[in-house]
C-alpha cells in the first residue's frame, strides 16, 4: 500500500513540474542547472533614481580643510562633519574655484533625501570614488605665490597624493577611471595632472587641458561659484523697464589668449550711453558694485578671458541678467539637461567685433522674448547655488548627477581594458 502511495506522489510531483515548465513558471535550465546561469544584469545607474554611492578617501587634513586653518594643517586625522570649517566670507576671488570644497561638504552631510550622491563607508559598495584634494586652493595658497618654497609645497602635495592613489587597489582596479577629482582652477594640479588623465575630472572649461587628457566624453563641466549676491527678490511690475542699462561688463580687460577680445570690445563700446563697460579687479567693493550693476542691466556681457569661461557668466545668471556670451570655445555645465539658448544670447567673436552689430542686435531684441528669458533665468538659477547643507537640484547635486551620467562610459572603458591584448587602437593616431 505504501509503495502505491509513494508511486502516486512521485507521479503527481513530476506531472506538476512538467505543467509548470510548459506554462513557463519554472525555467528548467535554472532549476536543474543553476551554475550554468549567467549573473543577473546590473541596471544602468542612469536608469534609476537611486543616489550615486560614493566612497570618499580619508585623506589627512593637509590635503583639504587644513589649508583653510593653519592650526590643523598637520593633523593626520581626516576632516569630519563636526570639524569641517565653513567657507570664509572674506575669501574674495578664491571662492569662484571652491567647487572642491562644496563637493566634499555634500558627502560629509549625512542626509539622503534629495541627494544625488551619498557617502558609503565600504568601498566595495561604491559606484564612484571621490578624491578630496583641494587642488585649486592649493594653487591659490602655494603655487600662486611664485616662491620656490611655496611652489614646492603645492608640488609635494601632488606627489604624495599620486603615491597614495597608486597604492589603492580600487584606483588600480579601474586605472582611476571611476575616481572623481576636482580641478577647477586653470592651474590646479599643474605639475602632475597628466598622471590623472583617466579619471573623471571636474573642470570649468578645457582651455588649458590637452585633448588627450580631458574631454566632454569623460569629464564634468562645473559652474564657477558665483561671487555676487543672488537676486532673491527680483519681482518688479515691469522687469524690462526697471533695468535701465542695456549692456553691462565689469572686470579685467587685460587678458591672454582669446581674452584679448576684451580690450577690443572696450574700444568699440566706449561712449555709448546705456552701455557700462569698466575695467576692474576682484575686491569686496568691486563685487558689490557688480551686484548692483547686473541687477540694473538687461544684458550682461561674457567675453572669453584667459580661458573660454569665467565666473562672470554665473554672476549674471544668479542676477537674472540675460548673458551675452562671446566665447567660441566655451563649454557649459549640465548642457545635456539645460538648453542655454533659452536664457542666453551667443555671438561668435567675429560677429562681436563687427562694428555696431552686437549693440544693434540687442536694441532690436523683443521685449517679450527678453521677459521669457528673464523668467527662465529665475527658474534655473538654483542650479548654480553652492551651499551647505546642500539642497535638491542645487549645484553640487547637479554635478553628482553629471558624474552618474559618465559612469556607463567608465564601465565600458574598464571592461574593454580587461580583455585587450594589444594597445587600444582608439588611442592611436590614425
Amino acid at each position: 500500500m505504501y509503495v502505491k502511495v509513494a508511486i502516486c506522489l512521485t507521479f503527481a510531483i513530476l506531472l506538476l513540474i512538467s505543467c509548470s515548465i510548459y506554462v513557463g513558471t519554472i525555467d528548467a535550465k535554472s532549476y536543474f542547472f543553476p551554475l550554468l546561469q549567467p549573473p543577473p544584469l546590473r541596471l544602468s545607474l542612469c536608469a534609476t533614481d537611486r543616489p550615486l554611492r560614493v566612497y570618499m578617501y580619508d585623506l589627512p587634513r593637509k590635503f583639504n580643510a587644513g589649508m583653510m586653518d593653519r592650526g590643523t594643517s598637520q593633523v593626520a586625522a581626516p576632516a569630519t562633519v563636526e570639524n569641517f570649517p565653513p567657507w570664509p566670507k572674506t575669501s574674495g576671488l578664491k571662492r569662484q574655484h571652491s567647487v572642491e570644497y562644496w563637493l566634499m561638504a555634500s558627502l560629509l552631510y549625512d542626509e539622503e533625501e534629495g541627494s544625488e550622491a551619498i557617502r558609503v563607508s565600504d568601498p566595495e559598495m561604491a559606484n564612484a570614488f571621490f578624491v578630496p584634494f583641494f587642488s585649486s586652493l592649493s594653487f591659490n595658497k602655494h603655487g600662486h605665490v611664485k616662491t620656490d618654497a611655496e611652489a614646492d609645497a603645492d608640488r609635494q602635495l601632488q606627489v604624495e597624493l599620486l603615491e597614495f592613489l597608486r597604492q589603492s587597489k580600487y584606483y588600480q582596479r579601474s586605472g582611476g577611471r571611476d575616481h572623481v577629482i576636482p580641478m577647477t582652477h586653470p592651474n590646479a594640479f599643474q605639475f602632475l595632472r597628466q598622471e590623472l588623465n583617466a579619471s573623471i575630472l571636474i573642470v570649468v572649461d578645457f582651455g588649458r587641458y590637452p585633448r588627450n587628457m580631458s574631454s566632454l566624453s569623460k569629464d564634468v563641466v562645473a559652474p564657477y561659484v558665483h561671487v555676487v549676491d543672488s537676486f532673491t527678490d527680483d519681482d518688479p511690475l515691469d522687469p524690462y523697464e526697471s533695468r535701465t542699462t542695456l549692456l553691462f561688463f565689469r572686470g579685467n580687460t587685460v587678458r591672454k589668449d582669446e581674452g584679448k577680445i576684451r580690450v577690443k570690445l572696450a574700444n568699440m563700446l566706449a561712449g555709448i550711453d546705456d552701455v557700462h563697460y569698466e575695467n576692474s579687479v576682484g575686491t569686496p567693493k568691486s563685487f558689490k558694485m557688480s551686484t548692483k550693476g547686473m541687477r540694473l542691466s538687461k544684458f550682461c556681457l561674457h567675453p572669453a578671458g584667459d580661458t573660454p569661461s569665467s565666473c562672470r557668466l554665473f554672476d549674471a545668471i544668479v542676477s537674472h541678467c540675460v548673458p551675452v556670451i562671446v566665447s567660441d570655445k566655451i563649454e557649459l555645465p549640465y548642457e545635456d539637461e539645460i538648453d542655454y539658448t533659452e536664457f542666453s544670447i551667443f555671438f561668435s567673436m567675429k560677429e562681436a567685433l563687427e562694428p555696431g552689430y552686437l549693440i544693434d542686435q540687442l536694441r532690436r531684441f523683443p521685449k517679450d522674448r527678453w521677459i521669457n528669458m528673464w523668467m527662465r533665468l529665475k527658474n534655473v538659477s538654483h542650479h548654480y547655488e553652492f551651499q551647505y547643507p546642500p539642497k535638491k537640484e542645487d549645484a553640487v547635486n547637479m554635478l553628482w548627477r553629471q558624474v552618474k551620467h559618465k559612469l556607463p562610459g567608465v564601465r565600458l572603458a574598464v571592461h574593454r581594458s580587461r580583455r585587450l591584448k594589444v594597445p587600444d587602437w582608439w588611442q592611436q593616431k590614425r
